[in-house]
């Protein structure tokens, strides 16, 4: 799973819980809470949906976020942090 130097552990400037949602919601509403969050901001989105790993790999080529994590965390929660572009 992808890691960026030092981004992630910064703060984020929003946190989507989109656990029990599956394919493609967690995706589509991330692409609605990035509306709030500002240009160069960090969006994190906690999932349970396998798919959503490949989903947001995908999301982050076609919109130019940047994907500064990707990771499993206790209880099988995975944690995407995306960088807004800007």
């Amino acid at each position: 799973m992808a890691e960026a130097d030092g981004e992630s552990t910064m703060r984020p400037d929003s946190t989507l819980d989109a656990t029990g949602l599956l394919c493609p919601l967690p995706v589509l509403k991330a692409r609605r809470a990035l509306k709030a969050v500002p240009a160069g901001g960090i969006l994190e989105v906690l999932a349970t949906d396998p798919g959503a790993t490949k989903d947001f790999e995908h999301f982050c080529q076609t919109t130019g976020c940047v994907l500064i994590e990707a990771s499993e965390q206790p209880g099988g929660i995975l944690r995407f942090r995306l960088k807004k572009p800007g």
